[in-house]
């Protein structure tokens, strides 16, 4: 038996931060070290940060990078460590990963199949690296061969995947075996959706299993730049038996995953596989990688994630981690939420609250209030609401037209979360508005003839109060607009839209109503349940800007949300044209009448065109599946269109 301690290890970097990002680096490497790790794993640009955008072409970016490779391979003595960075060579940019061994740098891969769907523009920057193409890059005045290389570390091979290659059919690791591979690694930037992780547990057990290797997987962890959540989650498997799994929505800068691995097994499963041995380059090193003195215990993820999370458990984890790490890494010194008592503002609170709770439990006060040194007042002497109320206000604005309801439920989900509430009326700077636009047209506005203009203005009126608080306490606004709402464009500009960060605007309204009442009677384990919520569970979703004898909600003004996110799902989503999205909806929805659900169809398509521009100016959202619709990162619409005019016609004609 020839035993290998095989290490992975999660980062939470950010672009461009070099001292940070080689801190986090050094400290994985020597607490893999301490464990007796012989081969550790790290994420993909892990130099650098992935989310560096165009930055990348700067070439202080890439000679940077350089730099702090040359700072780091010193620290390797003794194991082998994979270090992800952008290289150029021959003029082209690659995203490339080095394998530095024993302080020595032994060459570097590239990157064969970048990611340029969705939330990735990978190929915006890189070039992908050619299958059997070696080259050779200048490395402190000597060449170093770059390309597809195995690595041969006294007598162990080790080979790369990186990120996207193992996501492909044609995946290198199977050549890469081919060629006598013994360890494949897999430096990746795998940005979190829901339920992804068991895809990505079924790429590292299928690699392990079909390849007969032993496979490490180590992803990025964090908000990395703003927009993508990353979780962790790294991943140790040989001979398709699952070794260990990192945690997952950690806190700390680093997590680090480690199993013992059986070279000489999976070569004889190679061996009985009767496959031949193919040709390819291979760097040789005499470095005889370490044995581990005693057996240790593999990484095991956390009860919670032991199995296939609930989609709600997911989100509970995912955003809290994001809002975290956004507030520390933008030095913000604080958080304001718009608190209207509804279910949106409700559940973005309870997303703050939820940050300290799990951060606080998992990394403790004393460095939790490290970390967020920019929030003044913060103690580790608080007690968690307390640091809650420095960390979060809230604020609810009423008009005539609000109701005691939602400034009760407004103020029992403040108060049990331990939020600053702050409350004030904003009539008077409605009817100013009203008044002086009136004397200007000439005319008095009324809801007969004005309804859209005097709802509006009510929700702009409450943005500069919020906007106000916000700059007194130098805090971050949180926009509380939701994905559902965003597609139609139900949501007032520089109103309910004000804000620097949209924490929900890429999840659903039906899932958020489901979150809430989960949240209300369940919550994340290790946390529990917030009963508060009972208060914005009762109610009917209202906007609350028509006079309440209007029976104004949410639903009646748009349409149910179980049928406006099934459109949406089939009309952005899977891109089906009007009449098709008709059909397809009508085969779920089975009991909504035909002819109301052709009118709602033609509503959707009608209000996403309008409405374009209004998704443009969102404030910047989080990632958390693939039915974002934010044009900055996964969905994009001309604002200008001709509106599916020849298809809704087609749809009205079916219906007639």
């Amino acid at each position: 038996m020839k035993t290998i301690r095989l290490g992975a290890a999660c980062l939470n970097q950010t672009p461009l931060a070099w001292e940070e990002n080689c801190e986090h680096i050094l400290a994985a490497i020597a607490a893999a070290r301490e464990v007796e790790v012989a081969v550790l794993c790290l994420p993909e640009l892990c130099i650098s940060g992935y989310g560096c955008e165009d930055t990348f072409f700067a070439t202080g970016v890439q000679d940077t990078a350089l730099e702090v490779l040359a700072e780091i391979v010193p620290a390797t003595t003794g194991m082998v460590v994979s270090l992800g960075l952008p290289l150029k060579v021959d003029g082209v940019i690659f995203n490339a990963c080095a394998l530095a061994c024993d302080g020595k740098l032994l060459g570097f891969v590239g990157k064969q199949f970048l990611a340029g769907d969705g939330i990735h523009y990978e190929p915006r920057w890189f070039k992908p690296w050619a299958a059997g193409e070696v080259r050779e890059v200048a490395w402190a005045g000597k060449p170093l061969p770059i390309g597809d290389l195995l690595f041969d570390c006294g007598g162990v091979v080790i080979g790369m995947e990186i990120c996207r290659d193992a996501w492909v059919d044609n995946r290198p690791g199977r050549q890469l075996a081919a060629r006598g591979a013994d360890i494949l690694l897999n430096p990746s930037a795998s940005h979190f959706a829901f339920a992804k992780q068991e895809i990505r547990r079924g790429l590292v057990l299928d690699g392990s299993r079909e390849f007969h290797v032993s496979y490490a997987y180590a992803n990025l962890l964090g908000n990395e730049s703003g927009r993508a959540i990353f979780d962790g989650g790294t991943l140790l498997a040989s001979r398709g038996e699952m070794l260990a799994v990192g945690p997952r929505f950690s806190f700390a800068d680093y997590r680090l995953a480690t199993a013992d691995v059986d070279i000489e097994a999976t070569r004889r499963d190679r061996a009985e596989s009767g496959r031949a041995r193919r040709a390819g380059a291979t760097v040789e090193n005499s470095f005889q990688l370490p044995r581990p003195s005693a057996a240790r215990e593999p990484t095991q993820a956390d009860d919670w994630d032991s199995s296939p999370p609930p989609k709600e458990e997911e989100f509970a984890r995912a955003v809290p981690l994001a809002l975290f790490d956004y507030l520390r890494k933008s030095q913000a010194g604080g958080v304001v939420v718009s608190l209207s008592g509804g279910a949106d503002s409700a559940a973005v609170a309870t997303m703050v609250w939820l940050m300290v709770q799990t951060a606080t439990a998992e990394v403790g006060r004393s460095q939790f209030v490290g970390k967020l040194s920019c929030i003044a007042g913060l103690d580790d002497a608080l007690d968690s609401p307390a640091l809650t109320r420095r960390i979060l206000s809230c604020v609810y604005q009423a008009t005539r037209n609000s109701s005691e309801t939602t400034f009760q439920s407004a103020k029992a989900v403040a108060e049990a979360i331990g939020a600053e509430f702050l409350h004030w009326n904003v009539d008077a700077m409605v009817d100013g508005y009203v008044e002086l636009v009136s004397q200007a047209v000439g005319r008095k506005l009324s809801w007969e003839q004005d309804d859209l203009a005097l709802q509006n203005i009510q929700a702009r009126s409450r943005g500069p109060g919020a906007w106000l608080v916000a700059n007194l306490r130098g805090a971050l606004l949180l926009a509380t607009s939701n994905r559902s709402e965003a597609a139609v464009g139900y949501a007032t500009m520089d109103g309910d839209t004000c804000g620097g960060l949209s924490p929900i605007a890429g999840i659903d309204k039906a899932f958020l109503i489901e979150w809430l009442r989960w949240m209300e009677t369940t919550g994340p384990a290790g946390v529990g349940p917030l009963p508060a919520l009972a208060a914005v569970n009762r109610q009917q979703p209202t906007a609350e800007l028509r006079p309440p004898s209007h029976g104004q909600t949410d639903e009646g003004d748009l349409m149910p949300y179980r049928v406006l996110d099934a459109i949406e799902r089939a009309a952005i989503r899977d891109r089906l044209m009007p009449l098709e999205v008709y059909e397809s909806v009508r085969k779920q929805l089975k009991e909504v009448d035909p002819t109301q659900l052709g009118q709602w169809v033609e509503r959707f398509f009608r209000l996403w065109c309008r409405n374009q521009w209004k998704r443009e100016r969102y404030a910047p959202s989080f990632h958390l599946d693939d039915e974002n619709l934010d044009p900055k990162t996964w969905c994009r619409f001309p604002i200008l269109s001709g509106g599916f005019e020849r298809e809704l016609e087609e749809l009205r004609e079916c219906l007639q």
